[in-house]
């Protein structure tokens, strides 16, 4: 599958993710210790944040993370307060610069890890369920894009949890119709720039990994000559597909079903449940 992670905080340097950490997200992308696969070669991209009243910016390519030296260069001249990386594992849609992520549309960013499983077969419906006014931004083929639109048409933009809840309530209702057992496996980092909303869910409880950070106060004490943890901050925020260093007490695994929302230094866990639209999408 795929590989991501979110952080918000004190702007740092993007290579120190990147590049930098034990296991960081380079490093995942070829020797993922937790993932299905591997390898995660299809593709990656990196989104972040920089002026607050303009969309992020976006940089997307086919070729494989580890391979690409613009994306060395890059993350060792940008700094960022939030940003979201992801490495790409294909599944039932083609490695192209369009089906990488992050997904972007207006000041939102979206990374998913997972499948919508047999997703041909429920391709058309679900995509006729995306509002009329978001169909034209569709750019690549992958089940991930139709879910962040699904998403923003249930009102992402307005309430995350609840427009996340009822995206995949839409999915396992359309896989379900369709005879697929367990048509989802997800975890999904959708985030405007202040905060970040990470969920981990799947059909059949057996979802792909997620760990989010610790307190990075607590951390401070715990490791005061890190410099990488004095330079993001006491109220930085992590989330990642799995943990970049091996630090007792720096990561805490998200449960399964769990929503967790990163806000100015708070960050609050609550249970995820789909549910269907009370009303059809507009």
């Amino acid at each position: 599958m795929c590989r991501w992670l979110a952080y918000s905080g004190n702007p740092i340097h993007l290579e120190t993710v990147l590049f930098r950490a034990q296991h960081s997200l380079i490093d995942q992308s070829l020797h993922s210790r937790m993932g299905h696969t591997t390898t995660n070669g299809d593709g990656f991209g990196v989104g972040w944040y920089g002026v607050p009243t303009e969309p992020p910016f976006r940089y997307r390519c086919v070729a494989p993370a580890w391979s690409d030296r613009n994306l060395r260069e890059a993350a060792r001249a940008i700094r960022s307060p939030l940003f979201v990386a992801h490495v790409r594992a294909a599944t039932d849609t083609p490695a192209q610069e369009t089906n990488c992520h992050p997904f972007r549309h207006g000041r939102w960013l979206f990374a998913h890890n997972g499948l919508i499983r047999d997703y041909p077969a429920v391709r058309r419906e679900l995509m006729l369920m995306i509002a009329p006014d978001l169909f034209p931004v569709i750019e690549g083929s992958t089940d991930s894009e139709v879910m962040f639109l699904l998403a923003l048409t249930y009102g992402l933009e307005r309430n995350p949890v609840q427009a996340l809840e009822q995206m995949v309530g839409v999915v396992e209702a359309t896989g379900a119709a369709k005879g697929i057992q367990h048509p989802l496996n997800m975890t999904v980092a959708a985030t405007d720039g202040e905060r970040i909303v990470a969920v981990r869910y799947s059909s059949e409880g057996e979802s792909r990994s997620l760990f989010h950070s610790a307190s990075f106060r607590h951390l401070r004490a715990l490791y005061p000559d890190d410099r990488r943890i004095t330079a993001a901050g006491d109220d930085a925020f992590l989330v990642l597909s799995e943990p970049l260093i091996d630090l007792p007490g720096a990561w805490e695994e998200v449960p399964e079903a769990t929503a967790v929302v990163a806000h100015a230094g708070n960050v609050e866990q609550r249970p995820f449940r789909p549910h269907l639209p009370a009303l059809p999408a507009p």
